[in-house]
């Protein structure tokens, strides 16, 4: 159960008697402006507060990964030149919105890619959790109101993305994935999802790291405007 929802605040004695209502002691995954808002003390007067590290959403400006300018982005530009040269000059390269015909093979695509990543849905990782739903949202891109793009090498799905508005000036990367063998891939992919996904809106989040080290360490090249850190509360 989440502190804030879309009609209705919970400050924290509401949030108590929400929780003995309901049955459970503690609410996980609460954004850092719930403790700004409602303040630290007060929180922590009726809750145990404990920080979800590997939870923290990394937020970036929209321009800054769509135009990756300065020196700060140059490993990011010279990966996509050499991508350029390999496959965009060669015109091998198509990217394309995810439409409902598009889905079986984006869901094949994501089979490989699990595959390759060694997510097994019989062990119920996170990045098995997350495959499925990443096919379950790509079923229903219209329901959830979100928007895809793909992109084809040598006619081959060789990363998907997937966004929607989470506010109005921000948009949230949902999933984001690409084959890791084909240098320079990931960051024109990337680039193109900032500028065909988001555009007209100035943040974008990437949402959390799982705390796997080398999300971590992707996550941070890209500079984050801002990292929003997660909680977690149970009931004193």
């Amino acid at each position: 159960l989440l502190p804030i929802g879309p009609m209705e605040r919970f400050p924290p004695r509401k949030l108590q008697d929400l929780a003995f209502d309901a049955g459970v002691e503690t609410f996980v995954y609460v954004p850092q402006q719930y403790l700004q808002y409602y303040g630290p003390e007060q929180v922590a007067a009726i809750f145990h507060v404990e920080e979800q590290p590997k939870y923290a959403d990394y937020v970036y400006l929209t321009s800054d990964l769509a135009e990756l300018k300065g020196n700060a982005y140059s490993k990011k530009r010279n990966l996509i030149n050499q991508f350029d040269r390999s496959y965009l000059q060669k015109g091998r390269v198509e990217v394309s919105p995810i439409t409902p015909a598009d889905t079986p093979a984006c869901i094949e695509f994501l089979e490989e890619w699990c595959l390759a990543n060694n997510c097994h849905a019989e062990d119920m990782d996170e990045l098995a959790c997350e495959k499925q739903a990443a096919i379950n949202t790509l079923t229903h891109l219209q329901v959830f109101d979100s928007r895809g793009l793909f992109l084809r090498i040598d006619g081959e799905v060789s990363a998907i993305g997937v966004g929607a508005r989470l506010t109005q000036t921000m948009g949230v990367l949902n999933f984001e994935k690409a084959f890791s063998d084909i240098k320079g891939l990931y960051q024109y992919f990337d680039r193109e999802c900032a500028r065909r996904l988001f555009h007209g809106l100035r943040y974008i989040n990437k949402e959390n790291d799982l705390g796997e080290p080398g999300l971590i360490k992707a996550k941070k090249s890209y500079h984050p405007n801002r990292i929003i850190k997660s909680y977690q509360l149970t009931v004193r």
